[in-house]
């Protein structure tokens, strides 16, 4: 279990995170999301135990991290950018997890080489980014961590193998209750494997909810009435967005699912359906993304 608790940390002027709090439970799956520079890198830091925070605190399974060998020891950590020895090959790779983390697991670190197909004896540097990102993984699943900390994971990936990395990680929250936090810009994964999610923005935290609670709390509503939208209807509910393409309006509005629909109907629309929302809407619009343009709208 990861708990941020009033997480606070500058860099002389600059805040980085104000008062963050985060919880990622016991064999459950985060999607922490975030525009560009909103502290996403910064707080995955504090995680890891590489940065210490001005105020606040860090547990990982009830302990704190920071200079705490033992509990870094439990948590498998991927940065976008997976660091290794220049001159060392995959199995020099294993031998040097191997030495640091009592839980290495050589069992499945090589039936994870069987099924990734990759020769332990080629240099890490040698290969792609993208098999340099499966090596990453096939060593952080192989010291069983407790905790997962994944910092844009699949970049680099083509799809058939993204697919395969989500496969293990699911696995490994249903069999061994791991908790796991996934740092990516790619929403429409996230979205498929993850239980809650975080959006920090400016470096505090805007949200954190339930994936499933987030989306009935934010609405797509297509609309059309005989005339104009009438400008009571503006007043009555809490509009985040809205265009108008013909006679077919379309709102995305936030609020209980049920108060809002009954409002629509008391202007007598000719159509009225609710659409599917996905958390790349959420987000763009819970960021107040209003220029942006809604893609594939069903009329």
């Amino acid at each position: 279990m990861i708990e941020v608790k009033s997480l606070t940390k500058s860099f002389q002027k600059h805040k980085a995170l104000e008062d963050v709090d985060l919880t990622v439970n016991k064999g459950s799956i985060y999607g922490l999301i975030g525009a560009n520079g909103s502290g996403k890198t910064t707080l995955i830091k504090h995680l890891v135990g590489i940065y210490k925070q001005d105020n606040g605190e860090i547990l990982i399974n009830g302990e704190k991290v920071f200079e705490n060998n033992a509990v870094k020891r439990t948590i498998g950590y991927i940065p976008d950018d997976f660091y290794h020895f220049p001159m060392y090959s995959i199995k020099n790779m294993a031998s040097f997890y191997k030495k640091m983390y009592p839980s290495w697991n050589k069992e499945r670190y090589l039936s994870l080489l069987h099924a990734f197909e990759l020769d332990e004896n080629k240099r890490i540097s040698k290969l792609s980014k993208g098999m340099q990102k499966q090596v990453a993984f096939i060593l952080t699943l192989s010291i069983m961590p407790e905790v997962m900390i994944l910092d844009e994971p699949i970049d680099g990936l083509d799809p058939l193998m993204r697919k395969k990395v989500w496969k293990y990680i699911v696995a490994d929250v249903a069999e061994r209750e791991s908790s796991v936090l996934i740092s990516s810009h790619n929403l429409k994964e996230l979205e498929s494997i993850c239980d809650s999610v975080g959006i920090l923005n400016k470096g505090k935290m805007l949200i954190e909810r339930d994936l499933d609670d987030l989306k009935s709390d934010i609405h797509k509503i297509q609309v059309v009435y005989k005339e104009e939208i009438p400008k009571a209807l503006r007043k009555d509910i809490h509009i985040l967005h809205e265009e108008k393409r013909g006679t077919v309006h379309l709102f995305i509005v936030k609020g209980n699912q049920e108060k809002i629909v009954s409002t629509f109907h008391e202007y007598n629309p000719v159509l009225l359906d609710i659409l599917p929302l996905t958390l790349e809407e959420i987000f763009i619009y819970e960021l107040g993304g209003a220029g942006y343009e809604i893609k594939n709208v069903i009329f």
